[in-house]
């Protein structure tokens, strides 16, 4: 829960946009058109952008750190600056996976 706490502005803003394809495939499995599936196809490739922006930034920022510790080895401060840049992944990822089984639901549903 820690590693959720000390996420940056950037990195809460790249899970924020995880939950706009969430929300549009609910929206598409309860009212199914031709217009909310493109929208979840466009929505869905933002949110991988947004995640792999948002992983790089976590990366740069811990190698910031190694550079300004002076130190290069592995440290349980870098385990823990690693954890949290990939808090972002997990969490667009898994918003994205229940997105779309909403979406395959709502293909199932689909006359």
């Amino acid at each position: 829960m820690e590693a959720v706490a000390n996420q940056g502005v950037m990195a809460i803003a790249g899970m924020l946009v995880g939950i706009l394809p969430l929300a549009m495939g609910i929206g598409y499995a309860i009212w199914p058109n031709e217009q909310r599936l493109t929208l979840m196809r466009t929505l869905s490739l933002a949110t991988v952008f947004a995640t792999v922006a948002g992983v790089a930034l976590g990366f740069i920022n811990e190698l910031r750190f190694i550079n300004r510790s002076g130190t290069a080895t592995f440290s349980p401060q870098v385990a823990a600056g690693l954890a949290e840049g990939l808090v972002p992944v997990f969490f667009s990822f898994g918003c994205l996976t229940v997105g779309w089984l909403c979406v395959t639901l709502g293909l199932w549903r689909r006359p």
